[in-house]
């Protein structure tokens, strides 16, 4: 019998995951509910715990088209599972953007049930169920998961959830089937799929949250625990515990529903709307935003709105403000979606559209439309395409409410720690039963002890003792200017070991300075201005060109837009005007935008300029009208504006954006020949190059032909004007602390969408490379013309790109680098690249990525998924990433990485684990330093909470071998007094003050670690054995009574002596074993915590944490006195009998050999002496900012014979990147040489894999 095919939803997506069918089975839940009922409800628990097995144990696996339950499971490294219940739902139709009109028509001719007044969405679902069921009606499947719908499609034969109107739709379908909006019976039946549109942050009840939190197996556990002890007579202890556990639940209780409420209220805030809909007559309707589905056509105000859905723009043009969704508060225009019909080309111009690739068309929901430019007798219209939680807003708000889990290390491993106290408790439960057997203990009082034993071993208070250290860091970086909304990734950026900065905003001011202008007459360039606004430029179209290529509009008179456009024009001191709303309404057009000089220039002034200068008899008044625009877009890199001087009998085309591009939309004979090198002159300095172009259109393009143009044909055969030169300023702070971040061995990588030259200078600039290193560029090229994809290797002091002949390769002399071969080429070296590069590369060189992106530093014009890409590669090689940004087009990569920072306070930033109040990168070394001080507290506090449970399973063993045990005010004593003090005040250490280059372990499973914590398990167990036998061998010992009477002859006796009348001590808690057990066990919880509470290099000394150290002296001098000076009230508190004073005094030497051998063991033999090499993890991965970085590599190669010989030397490194990083010490064809061009053959049939030539 073959493999069962697997079937899949949301397939090659973020969000994959594996689908299963199951039929409900009588039998099957019938043997659960028995076993349910025997086993007292846990299996009932274990069922809700693991949804899977749930599943499987009362279902029968059957076909997904029969399925009443189906069982999901990512495909992610996490594969969890999910159940979901298969619900029906009664309509005329299955697929819900069909055109069902005649269904509906005929299924409501009968009835004459009309509804009124508003039309909600639950009373119109009513409403059509009442019609469908006069009809034969079809029963459509369907089950819901994390607030996405899916529906049962018969030609899939699957599952699968609704794209609305993004899937497979032309442009030119848009405007021919779609533009006529819906009848009000298919907005109806198109409802009872896609639901209400509306984005609900759902904030559960206190009930609901109190049951969740309970359920938890930590809670269950110590319920369990509290049972075990109120058997056993422990009632202090178990009412001190659930006093415990009713502040943790209530803490947490508080803060999940604050952050629910905090979620729901920025979600809500104008989430429901009045809309102006119009229908398929023609007529407009009034209705609420959530009645929308996807082909409704919203008539958009002109006083603007905020966007209740995702749409695509049919007329009209709107100015939006983004932020919600780029964090960037800079209005954009949007303008309406081309109608290919309408142009010369016809289908040919037709695509299919997509909101991530048409974003200039779409208007997104949660982002503000400010104001719309629109038609006279037109109106302003948009087509819904996606609504509700399908929305670009509702994908936020999703990835806020199911976040990625948190994969890391230490969780693994203290998982994996708790099953071996488990295991240590299983020893201890069947020791316990069968001594108790043999000293014939009654039933009841050995299942009693058993299952105490347990309880002891896996201490209950672990999880809120771990949590500590990560609130107490959380507050810290709240000071600090630091929010976080996902606090267990404060351990994980204790990790970080790469950082991705964004470029502008970033590392650089925000705003751009214009340094001068550089423009070319006669094919060859003018040398540098710096005054633009001389008179004699003032009607050039190079001023022209910087005046009217932009798309900024007035709001409520104020001047707004990209602050690129903003800078550029603002630097011609010309003025911008725009039509009104009564201006508009006279004509049968929109009325441009106007621009002019604040100055008029004079009209003798024009003979005196030269015929480049000129562009025709122009009137007194000189002004120039915007007719079009073509807005930037990223994936372009351009941008521009059909526009006519008033006047004027032709059109001109402007054309705006990055020099390489515009270059080639250039006449080859109006580009300078140096063009490259005076590029190049100005990005190596770190300047800003913005190029600029001109063309006059044909007489015959009237305004209305403008309309339909495409872009295409408008920025083609360009003249070539110009550059723009621009500064952008480092930020004060950037060289410091990537200087901090080079020193603490922290990669740091720059993730631009600027120039490639500009990002390599900036990242000389502030530091990221050194000025010594050499910088090579990996130009990769697809493969065209029967040509297989390239890389071409420039070093950036000759770099420059190849127009001619794609197989061309730059002669490159290596000065001082003798023949190329030698240790010296394996140093100093980073690989930089550009988008398009990085594409192609991922695509056809996968066995060169991981090499590239080992030595990796800068990547340039970069799209947000490719930002977004690039991290998750990073991690691909086992790097821990974190990303910078200021919100814009970060917000992918800002979620991917393990920290992300967001230096934006706007929405856009909120699924960001970390925002930072202060625009400046210095966040991130004070994020790193308290995620290594949070992380190192979690080892310390696990050691110790791991420490406290097998000393005390320790002492409970011993004592159940004299049928004893502690009592119940020593549990407490121990509990409160001592483990849960030293927790807190252990947690509250501070970050040092520097990072530094050493690394902490990710896990607990580490040599050092484990040696640490089983060395001081040994030595505890050896001088608390010790005590036990010795006590027994005094002199003086006897079985002790409430007659004895040891003290007698005792130095010192301050006790009174006992009644022969006292009651005897029913469970034999009073006892010479006891008090001896009772005065080590408490010392040694002091000693491990002193030896455990690391300070430098990760966090402050512990000598310094004052609320720490007070505790551990308060301690120590409570337990020395009560030790050494007894007080009768305290000993029958803690149930403690008088022993002689000589054996107090060994007692105390004991402890003080106990806290020596400690300390020498913990402090000397492990931290201190060379014994830490047997147990460090040999760091051979790169560090690419040290000046020796590679040489290091190869000394350590070599240091590490000493740890060959003591077993240790030839283990292979776990992370890839280190891996990686040592076979290429070795490689003598890498780095690339000059002169050579790597090709990549076709993939075979068999093997997938490219295979990658070097040709010289």
């Amino acid at each position: 019998m073959g493999k069962e095919e697997k079937n899949y939803v949301n397939k090659e997506s973020e969000d994959e995951m594996e689908i299963y069918g199951y039929k409900r089975c009588v039998w099957k839940l019938l043997l659960i509910v028995v076993g349910v009922v025997c086993s007292g409800g846990s299996l009932l628990l274990l069922l809700y715990w693991m949804p899977e097995w749930s599943v499987k144990a009362t279902c029968t696996k059957t076909a997904l088209k029969e399925a009443q339950i189906v069982l999901l499971r990512t495909t992610d490294e996490f594969r969890t599972w999910f159940r979901a219940k298969v619900y029906t739902l009664l309509t005329t139709g299955m697929d819900p953007m069909e055109n069902s009109e005649s269904q509906i028509s005929k299924s409501v001719k009968n009835d004459e049930e009309l509804c009124t007044g508003q039309h909600h969405v639950e009373h119109s679902k009513k409403r059509l169920l009442r019609k469908i069921s006069e009809n034969q009606a079809l029963m459509v499947r369907y089950f819901e998961h994390r607030s996405v719908t899916y529906f049962w499609n018969n030609n899939l034969q699957n599952f699968k959830d609704l794209k609305g109107l993004t899937e497979g739709i032309s442009w030119s379908a848009i405007h021919t089937h779609y533009s006529n909006g819906l009848s009000k019976d298919l907005e109806e039946y198109r409802k009872l799929f896609f639901g209400a549109n509306e984005v609900e942050v759902e904030v559960p009840s206190v009930f609901k949250l109190l049951i969740n939190e309970v359920l938890n197996p930590f809670y269950i556990f110590q319920i369990f625990s509290i049972t075990v002890w109120s058997f056993n007579g422990y009632y202090y202890y178990g009412v001190a515990i659930i006093i415990m556990s009713i502040i943790s639940i209530v803490t947490t209780l508080h803060t999940v529903r604050k952050q629910y409420v905090m979620l729901h209220d920025m979600v809500a805030a104008h989430s429901t709307v009045r809309v102006s809909v119009c229908r398929a007559d023609n007529e407009i309707e009034e209705a609420l935003s959530t009645d929308l589905v996807p082909g409704d056509i919203l008539v958009i105000p002109s006083n603007g709105t905020i966007m209740p859905c995702d749409s695509v723009l049919l007329s009209g043009t709107c100015i939006v403000n983004e932020s919600m969704l780029t964090g960037e508060s800079v209005p954009q225009t949007k303008i309406s979606l081309p109608n290919p019909m309408k142009t010369s080309k016809g289908l040919e111009d037709d695509e299919i559209y997509c909101p991530e690739n048409h974003k200039r068309h779409t208007l997104f929901c949660g982002t503000t439309v400010i104001q719309t430019r629109f038609y006279s007798g037109e109106r302003v219209k948009a087509l819904v395409v996606r609504t509700g939680f399908s929305t670009t807003k509702g994908r936020l708000v999703r990835s806020i409410l199911y976040p990625k889990p948190t994969d890391f290390k230490l969780y693994r491993d203290a998982y994996l720690f708790l099953l071996c106290l488990v295991g240590v408790a299983a020893i201890g439960f069947l020791y316990t039963i069968i001594h108790s057997i043999l000293n014939k203990v009654i039933i009841a009082t050995i299942i009693i002890k058993s299952l105490d034993i347990i309880t002891i071993t896996v201490p209950p208070a672990l999880p809120a003792a771990m949590t500590a250290g990560i609130v107490f860091a959380q507050r810290r970086l709240k000071k600090l200017g630091i929010s976080c909304i996902s606090p267990q990734r404060i351990n994980i950026c204790g990790q970080l070991n790469l950082i991705c900065f964004d470029k502008t905003g970033t590392l650089t001011e925000e705003g751009l300075n214009i340094w001068g202008i550089q423009r070319v007459e006669d094919n060859s360039f003018l040398p540098s201005e710096h005054n633009i606004c001389r008179e004699s430029l003032v009607k050039s179209q190079f001023v022209a060109c910087m005046a009217v290529c932009h798309t900024l509009t007035r709001i409520e008179g104020k001047l707004s837009g990209d602050p690129l456009d903003l800078k550029i024009f603002e630097e011609t001191g010309w003025v911008l005007e725009e039509a009104t709303e009564e201006e508009t309404a006279l004509h049968n057009q929109i009325m441009p935008t106007v621009v002019r000089p604040s100055k008029q220039p004079l009209p003798a002034a024009e003979a005196g300029m030269d015929r480049e200068m000129e562009m025709f008899d122009l009137p007194t008044t000189y002004e120039i009208g915007i007719v079009r625009q073509f807005p930037f877009s990223s994936s372009l890199q351009r941008m521009s504006v059909v526009a006519r001087v008033l006047g004027g009998k032709q059109m001109d085309a402007y054309l705006k954006g990055a020099p390489e591009v515009i270059a080639n939309l250039c006449k080859a004979e109006t580009v300078p020949e140096c063009f490259t090198e005076v590029l190049k002159i100005y990005t190596k300095q770190g300047f800003r190059v913005i190029a600029l172009a001109h063309k006059k259109l044909g007489s015959r393009l009237t305004w209305h032909k403008v309309q339909n143009v495409s872009r295409d044909a408008i920025e083609s055969n360009m003249e070539f004007m110009g550059l723009i030169i621009m500064q952008n300023k480092l930020k004060p702070d950037t060289p410091r602390v990537l200087k901090e971040l080079r020193r603490a061995n922290i990669r740091t990588v720059m993730v631009t969408g600027d120039n490639m030259l500009t990002a390599v200078s900036v990242a000389r600039n502030c530091g990221m490379i050194l000025p010594q290193d050499e910088v090579i560029i990996a130009e990769a090229l697809p493969p065209k013309d029967g040509q297989v994809a390239q890389i071409h290797w420039l070093y950036t002091d000759n770099a420059s790109k190849h127009l001619e002949s794609a197989t061309e390769i730059i002669d490159i002399k290596m000065e001082n680098k003798g023949s190329g071969d030698g240790p010296h080429q394996k140093n100093h070296y980073h690989f930089a690249m550009d988008g398009k590069s990085f594409s192609v590369v991922t695509e056809h060189f996968q066995d060169l990525l991981s090499k590239l992106l080992l030595h990796g530093t800068v990547f340039a014009r970069m799209a947000p998924n490719q930002k977004t890409q690039l991290v998750e590669e990073f991690q691909n090689m086992d790097y821990y990433v974190g990303m910078c940004g200021d919100g814009a087009n970060d917000c992918g990569a800002l979620k991917q990485a393990h920290g992300g920072i967001s230096l934006s306070e706007l929405e856009a930033s909120a699924a960001s684990p970390f925002t930072s109040k202060f625009a400046n990168i210095a966040c991130v070394p004070n994020l790193i330093r308290e995620g290594r001080a949070a992380l190192m507290t979690s080892f310390c506090v696990f050691k110790f909470m791991a420490l406290y449970s097998i000393i005390q399973y320790l002492s409970v063993t011993l004592l159940y071998s004299e049928l004893s045990n502690l009592g119940d005010l020593q549990f407490l004593f121990i509990d409160l007094a001592i483990i849960l003090v030293i927790v807190f005040t252990m947690s509250l250490n501070a970050a040092w003050k520097e990072l530094v280059p050493q690394k902490l372990p990710s896990g607990l499973i580490s040599a050092s670690l484990l040696f640490s914590v089983l060395s001081q398990i040994v030595i505890s167990a050896v001088f608390q054995v010790t005590s036990f036998l010795a006590v027994k061998q005094q002199t003086w010992y006897e079985v002790w009574t409430p007659n004895s009477d040891t003290c007698s002859s005792s130095k010192l006796n301050i006790t009174l002596t006992y009644n022969s009348t006292d009651i005897e001590d029913a469970r034999n808690i009073k006892n010479y074993e006891n008090t001896t057990v009772f005065f080590i066990s408490c010392f040694q919880y002091l000693i491990v915590a002193i030896v455990f509470s690391k300070g430098k290099p990760f966090r402050q000394p512990s000598y310094e944490n004052y609320p720490f150290v007070v505790t551990v002296m308060v301690l120590y001098i409570f337990m020395l006195f009560i030790m050494l000076y007894p007080v009768e009230v305290i000993d029958w508190i803690l149930e403690l009998v008088c022993v002689p004073y000589k054996w107090r005094i060994r007692m105390l030497i004991i402890i003080i050999i106990n806290a020596v051998v400690s300390f020498v063991t913990e402090v000397v033999l492990l931290d201190l002496a060379p014994w830490k090499f047997l147990f460090k993890r040999k760091e051979l991965g790169l560090n690419q900012h040290t000046a020796n970085n590679q040489q290091e590599v190869l000394e350590q190669g070599n240091k590490s014979c000493f740890s060959s010989v003591l077993g240790g030397g030839s283990r292979k490194p776990k992370a890839r990147y280190r891996y990686l990083a040592r076979e290429l010490l070795v490689d003598p064809n890498w780095p690339p040489k000059p002169k050579t061009t790597t090709e990549a053959n076709k993939p075979s049939t068999e093997n997938s894999a490219c295979q990658i030539l070097t040709i010289t």
